[in-house]
């Protein structure tokens, strides 16, 4: 007993001058550096309120710089159960189980709840050491929040719970009410939505990304104001924003020059950098585009032509990065591609 005591004092004596030496030498976290036994003591008699405790559980989760090198999972992948493993996807850092609906997880985001605890751990931590954040999809195509009359603060409250409680990065916001925006009713939502998601999901801490489409920027066309609105009220609380540059016409953001600097006159003033010129940092503005043909209706454009657009947008000073609808139909041999001319992976 004495034996046992005495350890747990030293323990606690090594944590505490560890403590005193991280806060005051101002490192990510306090507890780096402390080893399980001190880390257990340290959790044992520290008050959950007190200013260097955090979850054991979770991993302070710092927002990335850009570029983002996002791609979504929701196809049934054989053999994989959950996110795939780091190596398939090498070149991304951002991995989205898709969907989380308001009536529950489905697809891949249900397969990580079918994951034991140490499973989900065990991802984690590879993810982790390859630099990937693990983020939760909501909505998608098939969800229409607004329309159906789902609160948006409680519709917030509950999707912030499930990402602490299955242990996520943060969360993607695929909002695709067509019809809200059509009526002028989707902004407000929105923009209640997010500022409850942010308050429940601090800044910092968890990533908070949205994924409207290009044409939902064209200014003076939206009855409520579009996602300038929405930029204007809570841009500061999105950490950057996945922007659908498909499914908008057969010949809608197929060139560089229509997905970068002139969009058509059916969505006048949504290329990328037009997007720009209305005020939304450009930064923020990740490029999104289907990994085949068949991920989208119409919108593809070929990974090495990708690569070319990329290429000239991060010439003229854009940072913000590529992402795509999904794997397994995109995966590090795609990314690889796409990021040749502007950010090339690097061997490992």
């Amino acid at each position: 007993m004495f034996a046992v005591s005495l350890r747990r004092v030293s323990a606690l004596v090594v944590a505490f001058f560890l403590l005193q030496f991280a806060y005051v030498a101002a490192g990510p976290t306090p507890l780096e550096g402390l080893d399980k036994q001190a880390r257990d003591v340290l959790a044992d008699l520290t008050p959950a309120s007190s200013w260097f405790y955090e979850e054991r559980s979770l991993d302070k989760r710092a927002t990335p710089a850009p570029p983002h090198f996002v791609i979504y999972g929701d196809k049934y992948a054989p053999g994989t159960t959950g996110p795939p493993d780091a190596s398939a996807i090498k070149g991304f850092n951002v991995f989205l189980l898709s969907f989380l609906l308001t009536e529950g997880a489905w697809d891949k985001a249900y397969e990580w709840t079918t994951l034991t605890a140490a499973q989900r751990a065990a991802v984690k931590s590879q993810y982790a050491a390859a630099g990937i954040k693990l983020m939760v999809s909501v909505f998608g195509s098939t969800d229409v929040p607004t329309s159906v009359g789902s609160d948006p603060v409680a519709t917030a409250n509950n999707i912030a719970a499930w990402v602490k409680q299955w242990g996520l990065d943060g969360v993607d916001v695929d909002y695709e009410d067509f019809n809200a925006f059509d009526a002028g009713t989707a902004e407000n939502w929105l923009i209640s939505f997010t500022k409850q998601l942010r308050a429940q999901l601090p800044s910092g801490s968890y990533i908070i990304t949205h994924a409207p489409v290009a044409p939902w920027f064209t200014p003076n066309k939206w009855p409520g104001g579009g996602y300038l609105k929405v930029h204007q009220q809570v841009g500061s609380l999105i950490d950057w924003y996945n922007v659908q540059f498909y499914n908008q016409g057969a010949t809608e953001y197929t060139t560089c020059a229509g997905l970068l600097t002139a969009s058509s006159s059916v969505w006048p003033n949504s290329a990328l950098f037009q997007i720009v010129a209305s005020g939304v940092p450009a930064s923020k503005l990740v490029i999104g585009k289907p990994a085949t043909s068949a991920d989208a209706n119409n919108g593809y454009v070929a990974p090495a032509t990708l690569a070319g657009c990329l290429a000239q947008a991060k010439s003229q000073g854009w940072n913000a990065g590529v992402s795509t609808w999904q794997f397994p139909n995109a995966g590090s041999s795609w990314i690889q591609t796409v990021r040749a001319s502007s950010w090339p992976v690097l061997a490992s």
